[in-house]
């Protein structure tokens, strides 16, 4: 039933709302390692490459791939990091609003494990250097999805993205908080879910934020809860099992596609590739949930996180299964 849908669905992929990413363009160093390092201890690391990446830049690309017109507003320095990733962008046809900033972009080393787990070890550059002249750059028309990412939100200059958007008006927060989930201030937080965004989190995370926010660690209660405490929708990412979707109107799970995983750099941001793609054409959410996660299977079976695929790749893939 999810192939059958899934292959109805991508023939209504057509952008129908505004769509602004902001977040961060960085280079990421990926590397096998047997285990992770313990202190003291010098491992042998094999290379697998060196990848463009970063939340924001993972999903426009994804975006763009899939069809979904986007103002992508990744700031890009002036260094060696910064003309790698701007000639990464001009092949796939993207370009940022933020451009030519004083200082190189960041990158991040990540180890992954035989069983395709990473970690993440990384150095800031321009894109979490936010100021106020960036921002009033960014045109945001009313109805707009608007993308971002708790690495910035928990970075320096999250004080100043959350003012930015609390000024938008009748926007659609989508924010994917990720690791650093539980490096934000709450004080901050509570100011960004004031802003009802819809919410991306894996199990972990949920975890995190349940112990917070004092709410079950049940998903099923957690999502319950969350939307009565917050009016805001929230989707929690279950890898294998699926992902769980809570709305005031309706809730539910969506299978996961079956796939061999490669390495899951990239996951969580392709799931919101997928996402925004479908709520961009309009979908209702468990809809954008199923392209959330034909997209992220495809993702994890591949190396790398800049591997998303294209509408008439996923139509392929699930010709016929």
């Amino acid at each position: 039933m999810s192939t059958a849908r899934l292959q109805q669905l991508l023939s209504q992929l057509r952008t129908q709302r505004p769509v602004t990413v902001v977040g961060a363009a960085v280079i990421d160093v990926i590397a096998d390692a047997y285990a992770l390092p313990w202190r003291g201890c010098d491992i042998e690391l094999k290379q697998q490459g060196v990848n463009v990446g970063g939340c924001a830049l993972n999903i426009a690309v994804a975006l763009k791939r899939l069809g979904i017109e986007a103002s992508n507003a990744l700031p890009l320095g002036q260094g060696v990091w910064a003309d790698i990733i701007r000639n990464r962008m001009a092949k796939e046809g993207l370009h940022s609003l933020i451009d030519n900033a004083e200082g190189d972009n960041g990158w991040c080393l990540a180890l992954v494990e035989p069983d395709g787990e990473r970690t993440f070890m990384s150095f800031s550059g321009v894109e979490n250097q936010w100021n106020a002249d960036w921002l009033a750059q960014l045109d945001i028309p009313r109805h707009s999805l608007v993308y971002l990412s708790g690495y910035q939100l928990a970075s320096p200059c999250g004080e100043l993205l959350v003012q930015w958007l609390e000024g938008l008006e009748e926007v659609t927060p989508f924010i994917d908080f990720g690791p650093r989930i539980g490096d934000i201030p709450e004080p901050l937080l509570v100011r960004i879910m004031a802003c009802r965004p819809l919410v991306s989190l894996n199990r972990q995370e949920a975890k995190i934020v349940a112990e917070r926010f004092a709410l079950s660690q049940d998903v099923e209660g957690f999502g319950a809860e969350w939307v009565q405490r917050f009016t805001a929708a929230v989707v929690v990412r279950h890898d294998k099992d699926g992902a769980w979707y809570f709305s005031a109107q309706t809730s539910g799970c969506v299978p996961a596609f079956a796939t061999a995983v490669v390495d899951t750099i990239g996951a969580g941001d392709s799931h919101a590739g997928g996402m925004l793609a479908g709520l961009a054409s309009g979908w209702s959410l468990d809809d954008a949930v199923l392209l959330g996660n034909a997209v992220a299977s495809w993702v994890v079976g591949h190396r790398g996180g800049d591997c998303a695929p294209s509408r008439e790749a996923l139509l392929l893939a699930h010709k016929d299964v």
